[in-house]
Order: structure tokens, then sequence, then C-alpha cells
């Protein structure tokens, strides 16, 4: 699936993004600190976007977090989330190797979209 960001805001937590995406608009929050994580990884916002709203897979983390993964190029992105008064809040991102954390996929403990 293809998204389209529509907007972004600049918030005391992080940056806002608005995205088009199955003709709905979904918004979800990058802390500063996911867009930092991001700059280090190489990876681009896009990226990360398309792995919380279309994940392989979404596994349960620790503190109500979830855990969103997408495969690339023999790696996975590893978006770790949460919801704050409904709204997806990215708190971190990392790039690590697909094998050490991919459980198979199709199993989904959270959906963004649904």
């Amino acid at each position: 699936m293809k998204i389209k960001i529509v907007g972004t805001e600049d918030k005391t937590k992080g940056r806002l993004y608005k995205i088009e995406v199955t003709a709905k608009t979904v918004e979800l929050l990058l802390t500063w600190h996911s867009l930092d994580r991001i700059a280090v990884w190489d990876l681009n916002p896009e990226q990360v976007l398309e792995t919380l709203l279309f994940p392989e897979e979404v596994v349960t983390g620790h503190n109500n977090r979830f855990i969103a993964h997408k495969r690339y190029n023999g790696h996975i992105i590893r978006a770790v989330y949460e919801y704050e008064l409904n709204l997806p809040v990215l708190v971190t991102v990392y790039y690590p190797t697909a094998k050490r954390y991919f459980k198979g996929g199709r199993n989904f403990a959270d959906k963004i979209l649904t």
C-alpha cells in the first residue's frame, strides 16, 4: 500500500504526521527521539510510517507498547509505539537483522489501521 504525507506539524513531544491512506486520513506522532533514531539508522520517515501502518507483524512490548515489524534488505524495521489518547506515538525505532526478531509474520497484537 502507498501512503501520502499530507501535512506535518511540530509539537512539543515530536512531529505530528497527517497521512492519507486507503481513502482516509490518519495521524501519527513521531517523537523527537524516534526522528533522531531514523536519521542514525539512515532510514526515511516514509519507511517507518509504512511499517507502522502496514506491518508484517506486531508483537507486544513492555509497558503497554507494541512493536511493528517490516523486513527490508535482510533487516527489519522495529517501530516501538504506544497510544496517548488514541493517538499512535512512535517511541523509538531500530534496524537489526531480520533473523534476530522476525517471528514469521501474520501475528498482530495490534493494528493502527483497522
